[in-house]
């Protein structure tokens, strides 16, 4: 594929750009070699452990900057040719305070946990990160660091195991070689690594073996080097694993009406991966099936008039979409509605990272953007999709790279190419991406459109501010992506200024903030005009306010609106187990449907109560409401209840309710509207993981509505039943 001039230019200019290499490193710890291998219980008493690299975590990094530990943490680190060990005996003056409860995986972040980061390469690229609790909840991530993303999709297959003590706790870890990537190699290997605790108690006390340079935006340029490994090699990786789902699912148009069914459908899947090397990993899906997708987070959808964004949640798209990822979101893979068929290969060789997909799926799903709002639209037709990325990283974290998607379908096609280039020397760096697409949708006209981005960044200790511009052309589409709002212009930036408390200070960081942008359409009319400043404050208790204010100055169908909103946000933990969050607005906003303004009130209460070990409570709220003239254009409360019961680290079951109620009143709608809009939605499954991908889930789902002329009535109901076995080696 050719790019185009400017394209070519932006690449030569970002390559050129490649600052001299990083300092040598200081002196790496060895690695002790060990025999044998651990009983993951908890408890260090094997002799390997006696022969293993000792050393203690001797800094708090927050909210203490760089100061001594106020709690012993010991890490023993080894490894026995096959697999990396580690084990923690973490020291607490009080036990009976440790955060710990039965999780699912990757859902622990608020418990107190100990782990590592590991940069296998030593390149300050990307990192695995992998964390257990007290009690052996696993939790890992992949961290990139050019743009500081988690990606809590990866899923490593590593054991670990907890046991709470009179003293504090013990977590012992043991990672297997073949779950990582790195280098092989007969010789020693330097891997870069931070070693963590947390211990959330009054603040969310964060100790590391490494000192935290708050002045410098590089993560793991500050990683400790570990040397050893030697003959340690990464494996292939082989994991095929089949899968069967039945479901059985009724539906009704109305209330009175039989139930009809399609009767029991079987579907069988097959997933395959392979490494064939350390630097590339290959993927396939056959007929694949996410029944064990948990219902989406709850999101209001009233006087709007853009397309809602959901996270990806399945796995053979979640594993390694950081690849892909670009300043702008140009691979949406929820897109990839239902596909029959799925290939990727990701990778990475040296200073080169790459990936690539393509997708046979049986429909045409895809967001319509405009200038004032967005649609989406769906085409009963098969397409053929695909992705490729390609980024080479430069020295000093820059780097540049290249993204191409393409759709094909019958009477329809959407192309697009992009190069995007990232610089960044010290506290400042420059960010840009040059995009094209071109689109054929059946039975119109061709279009094709240009957009760019370009933003500049400082960050420092006490000074965060950024500044830049987009612009998307009328006809700019990223159908494989999720652009919602083309045809216009923006300039903007903000600026942040930092204080940072002392070690038991009440607030141990404070910001003001202030941010600007100006939206205007590719004739040079006014979009809106947003002004945004707000102050923020970390203080005890892990609590956290914010207070701010909105004026946007806004264009809605040929009327200028000024809109002022005053907002409070905060959050606590006020005592082991419980989380509270809330949110509220009021000011005025414009009524959308009508061209009016009105006045805007929303009320956001969240709840998480941890009963016990086992059993998890979570309670969102939104309450809104939007008057006028004397009355209410809507008042909407949207409910999202999860009550999860965690029987052991491998069982669950879990129960979701999601309740929606909007009451709206027709004599102030230009149009006809009904007067009452309801729904609930409930979910309950019970899953057996023996690892992320061998697991087993039941489930039933239904689904109400209701409206001003018929109670609430069951409108859909479904059963399903899925295995799946991994199969490694």
């Amino acid at each position: 594929m050719r790019l185009p001039r400017p394209l070519i230019l932006l690449s030569a200019v970002l390559a050129a750009a490649g600052l001299p290499g990083r300092g040598l490193a200081a002196e790496a710890t060895n690695v002790a070699h060990v025999d044998g291998r651990p009983t993951m219980d908890g408890k260090l008493d094997e002799a390997l452990w006696q022969q293993a690299t000792r050393f203690e975590l001797p800094y708090e990094t927050n909210p203490g900057e760089n100061t001594p530990a106020s709690v012993k943490t010991t890490v023993y680190m080894a490894e026995n040719g096959t697999h990396l060990l580690l084990a923690f005996v973490a020291e607490d003056p009080d036990p009976s305070q440790i955060r710990a409860y039965l999780r699912d995986r990757d859902s622990a972040w608020d418990d107190d946990f100990v782990g590592v980061v590991l940069d296998t390469f030593d390149d300050q690229r990307r990192a695995y990160e992998i964390f257990a609790n007290p009690l052996g909840a696993q939790m890992d991530l992949i961290i990139e660091e050019q743009s500081g993303n988690e990606d809590e999709s990866w899923d490593g297959l590593w054991e670990s195991a907890g046991n709470i003590n009179a003293t504090g706790y013990i977590v012992e870890f043991e990672i297997p070689f073949s779950t990582l990537r790195f280098q092989n190699s007969q010789q020693a290997q330097q891997w870069g690594i931070d070693v963590l605790r947390f211990r959330p108690r009054d603040n969310r006390y964060r100790m590391s073996n490494n000192v935290r340079d708050r002045n410098n935006r590089c993560y793991s340029c500050g990683f400790a080097k570990f040397r050893g490994f030697a003959g340690a090699e990464a494996g292939k990786n082989l994991e095929i694993a089949p899968t069967l789902t039945m479901s059985y699912a009724q539906e009704r148009p109305s209330a009175g009406v039989p139930f009809t069914s399609e009767g029991i459908k079987f579907d069988p899947g097959l997933d395959v991966k392979w490494g064939p090397s350390p630097n590339l990993t290959l993927n396939a899906t056959l007929n694949p099936d996410f029944s064990q997708v948990e219902t989406d987070e709850a999101e209001l959808d009233v006087n709007n008039t853009f397309a809602l964004f959901f996270p990806e949640k399945r796995p053979f798209f979640l594993e390694g979409a950081d690849y892909f990822s670009t300043p702008n979101d140009l691979v949406y893979t929820r897109n990839v509605t239902d596909p029959d068929i799925g290939l990727r290969a990701t990778g990475r060789s040296g200073q080169q990272t790459y990936g690539v997909f393509v997708a046979r799926d049986t429909v045409t799903n895809l967001l319509k953007p405009g200038v004032y709002g967005s649609r989406l639209a769906r085409y009963d037709i098969a397409s053929n999709d695909a992705a490729l990325r390609y980024r080479y990283d430069l020295a000093g974290n820059s780097s540049v790279g290249v993204l191409a998607t393409e759709r094909r379908g019958d009477d329809y096609t959407n192309s697009l190419q992009a190069v995007d280039g990232r610089w960044q020397h010290d506290k400042h760096s420059i960010e840009a991406q040059y995009m094209q697409s071109r689109t054929q949708d059946p039975g119109e006209a061709g279009i094709e459109g240009n957009a760019y981005y370009a933003e500049y960044m400082y960050r420092s200790r006490e000074w965060t501010g950024f500044a830049g511009r987009n612009h998307f052309d009328d006809g700019f589409r990223a159908d494989l992506g999720f652009i919602g709002q083309v045809g216009y212009e923006k300039d903007f930036g903000g600026l942040t200024r930092h204080w940072w408390g002392d070690k038991g200070d009440f607030f141990n960081h404070i910001t003001v903030n202030g941010r600007w942008n100006e939206s205007r359409t590719s004739d040079g009319t006014l979009i809106e005009l947003v002004r945004e400043s707000w102050v923020g404050a970390n203080a005890a208790r892990q609590s956290y306010i914010e207070f701010g204010h909105v004026e946007r100055d806004r264009i809605w169908r040929g009327v200028r609106f000024d809109e002022r909103i005053n907002r409070i946000y905060g959050s606590i933990k006020p005592v082991r187990g419980v989380s509270l969050e809330l949110f509220t607005r009021h000011g005025s906003k414009v009524d959308l449907a009508n061209v009016r303004m009105g006045k805007i009130t929303t009320i956001q209460p969240s709840a998480n109560f941890n009963l016990g070990r086992s059993l998890t409570l979570s309670v969102d709220h939104n309450y809104e409401r939007l008057s006028r003239d004397g009355g209410d254009v809507y008042v909407a409360n949207l409910t999202d209840l999860r009550l999860s019961w965690q029987f052991d680290l491998r069982q669950r079951i879990r129960l979701a309710v999601v309740r929606s109620d909007v009451k709206l009143d027709p004599s102030l709608f230009t149009d006809p509207v009904p007067e009452r809009q309801r729904a609930i939605g409930t979910q309950l499954i019970y899953s057996y993981k023996v690892n992320p991908r061998t697991a087993l889930y039941a489930g039933y789902a239904d689904g109400y509505e209701g409206d001003e002329f018929q109670p609430m009535y069951q409108r859909a109901r479904a059963l399903f039943f899925k295995v799946g076995y991994a199969w490694e080696r």
